[in-house]
């Protein structure tokens, strides 16, 4: 399936959830507290939106443009050191912040006891999703190296004799000839493979990100958005950046990294901006949002945790590169730890 048209699903999921909640009055809280203040919250509201925008627009478009900067160019070790902290924030993101407010959901005292609270449908979900991913990858895999084999069958069914035989007579009895083939095939696939990461990574990102945006938007509490709006910038940032780099290496045209950076820089401030226009009928605590946005955010860590481990950080340690120099994977765990102490510790605020 297209990933534009799981996309419109996934964004209609919350939306249908939020129209058609409504709140047990033992479970809505909502309304309570000292720092209920609606005005004050729709500011700081409004301030969130340009600001994680802005921060997202930053995170995300940085590895695009390290081409004209030579020390972070794909094939340079700061490159693999900035990616490896990136991708200790989505696997922070996924275990400290993701999956934690799944079971706080899913596990709610305004869920009936039976089934939710009698079996951690959170773990489960996430599983399934991890594995969900998994079979995405390998499908999407398939689907790329059969087309390209397909083409390239083609290409060489329409050659015609003498450029067979010219081929055959350059090719026979030269190695170096032959390398160069298998190289070709080699970055082909190393190509697809990044293309497929590119693609299933944002679509992990976009699910959660809409997920916490709603949250946000549909508060009334400013004690509970203010540190909400610095941890999401920070979050977005190096997620951006993390992302960024999965698109950077995937070599997209133009067009296709537009696209790319367009829906993940507004996916939060959009679920923001539905947030506040559905506040007055969307409740945190309404059985069907807490069924609905639990279970979302449960796929997300899985999806999360799994490109973070398998994609992004198993790919590039246990990849050449990295396996041929020690000092560089000493650097690269370094920074996958600074990047899930950052992001761990901005679970204390969000």
């Amino acid at each position: 399936m297209d990933p534009r048209i799981v996309l419109v699903l996934l964004l209609l999921s919350p939306l249908t959830a939020a129209v058609v909640a409504e709140s047990s009055p033992e479970c809505d809280t909502s309304n309570m507290g000292e720092c209920y203040d609606r005005p004050k919250a729709l500011k700081l509201k409004v301030i969130a939106i340009a600001t994680i925008l802005v921060a997202s627009m930053i995170g995300i478009c940085l590895p695009l443009f390290s081409r004209s900067v030579p020390a972070l160019s794909p094939d340079r070790n700061l490159f693999f050191v900035v990616k490896a902290f990136a991708s200790g924030v989505i696997l922070s993101t996924g275990f400290m912040h993701v999956l934690p407010d799944s079971f706080a959901m899913l596990q709610s005292p305004c869920l009936p006891s039976n089934p939710w609270q009698k079996f951690p449908f959170s773990a489960f979900v996430a599983m399934l999703s991890s594995v969900a991913t998994l079979m995405l990858d390998s499908f999407s895999m398939s689907f790329y190296s059969r087309r390209h084999r397909e083409k390239v069958e083609a290409m060489e069914g329409g050659a015609t004799p003498t450029v067979q035989m010219v081929s055959a007579v350059h090719t026979h009895g030269h190695c170096p000839s032959i390398l160069l083939e298998t190289k070709n095939d080699e970055d082909n696939a190393s190509l697809r493979r990044n293309r497929v990461i590119a693609q299933v990574l944002e679509l992990g990102i976009v699910v959660h990100s809409i997920v916490i945006g709603l949250s946000m938007g549909a508060s009334q509490n400013p004690c509970t958005i203010r540190p909400l709006v610095a941890a999401l910038c920070f979050h977005q940032f190096f997620e951006g950046m993390g992302l960024g780099g999965c698109i950077l290496q995937a070599e997209y045209g133009f067009g296709m990294k537009a696209i790319m950076v367009f829906f993940f820089a507004t996916t939060t401030p959009f679920g923001v901006a539905l947030g506040i226009g559905l506040s007055n009928v969307y409740s945190d605590n309404s059985p069907t949002a807490l069924m609905v946005i639990g279970l979302l955010n449960a796929s997300s860590s899985g999806l999360l945790i799994y490109m973070a481990l398998v994609d992004l950080l198993a790919a590039d340690f246990l990849g050449h590169k990295l396996q041929s120099n020690v000092k560089l994977q000493g650097w690269g765990y370094v920074a996958v730890l600074l990047g899930i102490g950052g992001m761990s510790l901005m679970a204390k605020w969000a």
